[in-house]
């Protein structure tokens, strides 16, 4: 806030000189500038959990996302200013109708970032109703709406994929339609393809649905107290210096595995969730931030086998120590599906071409199948996470779009309140709005240098702009990065505007280990997640093909519907 009072000093001191030396000025001044103070506390006071700020010396946008210590539900997370410094800001008005939405939005996002309260209606200052937040999810609702579909019905048949969407389950039926015999829910289940799959088949790895179909059917047997059904118990990596990609690679290495020998894979210890903001029985687990990878039934069976005497021995049940870090990292992948990685579309550009086919193309095809199931739905508290993240990037974008709507000739109040079926079940299922189209840029640098060449902010941003070139609507970056020289060099290109994280970054070539040690186990978690996660649902995506994060970056696009949008990598002399 220091240079932003600077700011503040500077147009008082040329507004007051202005002003002259009259005793009428003079009373003026004096007004004008308990003006100008009531306006900065005002400012000052606006809470929400975000550092979110504009650039004041250029006509690019810097967006700063403090959003990766949130807690669920009865969290408080950190308050926040948003303040707007420039030549302008003499127009700054204290009852500004788009100030007050975004602050309302604020407010009670910081009572619950899994949006409970946000979809709950509330009145602003002057006696409107708050609108309904365009950029955030209702994080309850949707996980309940998603166990549905992650859960086998009570006859032992896959869940209802075929026709229910969003909330469109718990419409109810009129009594003249169940006269005429309609019955929603008899939905046949037999054949079809998971919901968390986006787009066609065209649109992502060849066979995606109906791997991601098999993998879930593998993993949720009718009967786990079935004798015939085995299991693989293991804990996530926790060795020294493994960063969050390399514990999502082994995990897809034994996952595969599983598969291989016909075995229910159940994971227990996770290291990035033993932190507070896991609660219950999800800290130190998979589930605090994703679904789990089997049933709760298949879980308790697995943990009673692996207490009983002679499990082990009877081969019913394996841990992570019966195989070798080979089998684990470079071992077969399931040939269940045959070989689509053969034909996968070239949509990888390296050095100005399009790379068709090299070597591990079979990894590469399996582990994006197997992140997307791990990470096939969000639970609430990972969800809360993104609501903060979104908010703190685009909530006063959405503001203005809310208060456009306000102002328009059509606007009518008892709008905000209607929930009409088609708002409420059907329209259930569209995504948190985002700004686009938008480009995600992940830079790794640092101690990555030991594993290979590591390229400068100016070469990703070269490539970005050859992506504008051909889409020159294109002006919003994601930004990624460990580094703050990276943060630094954002000011030069003024013509972008860029969302990142407000967290404390390297300066020098620290280890990823040490870094991470730095921020605490939450932090450390909680904003890589988010920013992958971001860039997950980008519209276009540059990143090093030598990164490993990059690399299951661009396996979760590519089976989410985004094969067709193409990476750039800035890599040269690495692929995979």
């Amino acid at each position: 806030m220091e240079g932003n009072g600077k700011s503040l000093e500077r147009v008082v001191s040329l507004k007051a000189l202005q002003l002259g030396n009259s005793f009428s000025c003079k009373i003026c001044v004096i007004g004008f500038l308990c003006g100008v103070c009531l306006t900065s506390l005002f400012l000052a006071a606006l809470t929400s959990f975000a550092s979110f700020q504009f650039s004041p010396n250029s006509t690019s946008t810097s967006y700063f996302i403090n959003a990766f210590t949130g807690r669920e539900c009865d969290s408080k997370p950190q308050a926040v200013e948003r303040m707007v410094i420039s030549q302008n800001l003499m127009e700054v008005q204290v009852n500004n109708p788009v100030n007050s939405i975004y602050s309302a939005w604020s407010t009670m996002l910081n009572k619950s970032n899994t949006g409970e309260e946000m979809f709950s209606q509330s009145t602003l200052t002057d006696g409107s109703k708050v609108p309904r937040p365009p950029h955030l999810d209702n994080c309850k609702l949707t996980r309940e709406a998603n166990q549905i579909l992650d859960k086998r019905t009570e006859d032992g048949k896959l869940p209802p994929w075929t026709m229910w969407k969003g909330f469109l389950n718990n419409y109810p039926l009129s009594k003249k339609d169940e006269k005429q015999g309609y019955n929603g829910h008899q939905a046949i289940s037999k054949g079809a393809y998971p919901p968390w799959i986006k787009g066609s088949d065209e649109e992502n790895y060849p066979l995606t649905r109906e791997a991601q179909r098999d993998i879930w059917v593998h993993q949720h047997p009718v009967n786990c107290r079935d004798p015939n059904v085995k299991f693989l118990v293991t804990d996530w990596e926790t060795i020294p210096g493994f960063g969050m990609g390399a514990q999502f690679a082994g995990m897809s290495g034994l996952l595969a595995i599983a598969i291989n020998e016909n075995r229910v894979l159940v994971t227990n210890y996770y290291n990035r969730a033993d932190h507070d903001g896991c609660k219950g029985a999800s800290r130190s687990s998979w589930s605090c931030y994703f679904f789990p990878e089997t049933s709760r039934e298949c879980r308790e069976r697995a943990f009673e086998l692996l207490n009983e005497k002679g499990a082990l021995a009877s081969g019913v049940i394996r841990v992570k120590e019966n195989y070798t870090t080979k089998h684990i990292w470079t071992g077969p992948v399931p040939r269940v599906w045959g070989s689509p990685w053969s034909y996968m579309q070239p949509t990888t550009e390296v050095n100005g071409t399009l790379i068709g086919y090299h070597r591990r193309m079979d990894w590469r095809w399996w582990r994006a199948q197997a992140l997307r199931y791990l990470m096939r739905f969000q639970t609430e508290y990972t969800c809360g996470l993104l609501n903060v993240a979104r908010h703190s990037a685009f909530g006063w974008e959405a503001a203005e779009l809310a208060h456009s709507m306000r102002i328009s000739e059509y606007f009518e109040e008892n709008m905000i309140d209607s929930r009409s079926a088609i708002e409420e079940y059907v329209w259930s299922n569209h995504e948190p709005w985002t700004p686009r189209p938008l480009l995600s840029v992940h830079v790794r640098m640092g101690d990555k240098a030991c594993e290979m060449k590591v390229v400068q902010f100016e070469e990703y941003m070269r490539l970005a702009n050859r992506i504008r070139n051909r889409f020159p609507y294109l002006n919003r970056i994601w930004l990624s990065t460990e580094m703050q020289e990276v943060i630094d060099k954002t000011k030069l290109y003024t013509n972008w505007n860029f969302y990142y994280s407000n967290v404390r970054r390297q300066v020098g070539n620290l280890t990823m280990a040490v870094y991470e040690a730095s921020l605490g186990r939450e932090t450390s978690t909680n904003y890589p997640l988010v920013n992958f996660l971001m860039a997950t649902e980008a519209d276009f995506f540059i990143g090093a093909l030598g990164s490993t994060w990059c690399y299951l970056i661009d396996g979760m696009r590519n089976t989410g519907g985004k094969v067709m949008a193409g990476y750039l990598s800035v890599n040269k002399d690495r692929f995979w």
